[in-house]
């Protein structure tokens, strides 16, 4: 999520895939949205009916300048929020990272249905703390839940 990157600088959604794909995890799209909540909202509703995909990971739009919406179309979508995503984010970023400014993370995370929604800052640090500390240990315990009542 942003109004500035392209496919060529967007170095966090790339590391975003690097990860998963490294993990075994296949990337069934990727896609740059601008930082508008009609937007964000359209990319989570065709997300949702892509078979192939389990978890929608977004970056970008989760701090608290006027433009950072991506929370706000997240949480509007969210059947059940994992408040414990932002709060260990936040937790970790503040131990390991950057200090006080954690309290500016707006990270999110919860379900859609039957898929998974992890949004997470933007930065390149911010990913890899999410992806490897969070996201990437706990998506298949996350999924099997998920799927759980199938």
């Amino acid at each position: 999520v942003s109004d500035t990157r392209t496919p060529e600088t967007d170095k966090s959604g790339q590391l975003i895939r690097q990860l998963l794909e490294e993990k075994g995890h296949p990337v069934a799209g990727h896609r740059i949205v601008r930082d508008e909540y009609a937007e964000i909202s359209a990319l989570l509703r065709e997300a949702a009916e892509n078979p192939a995909a389990e978890a929608i990971l977004l970056n970008g739009g989760t701090g608290i300048a006027r433009r950072d919406v991506t929370v706000e179309a997240v949480r509007d979508v969210l059947g059940k929020e994992l408040p414990g995503f932002g709060e260990l984010f936040r937790y970790l970023s503040f131990a390991e990272d950057i200090g006080s400014a954690a309290i500016l993370s707006r990270a999110i995370a919860g379900t859609m249905g039957r898929k998974a929604v992890f949004a997470m800052p933007g930065s390149t640090g911010a990913v890899w703390l999410a992806m490897t500390r969070l996201i990437l240990p706990e998506i298949g315990h996350v999924m099997r839940e998920i799927y759980k009542d199938a």
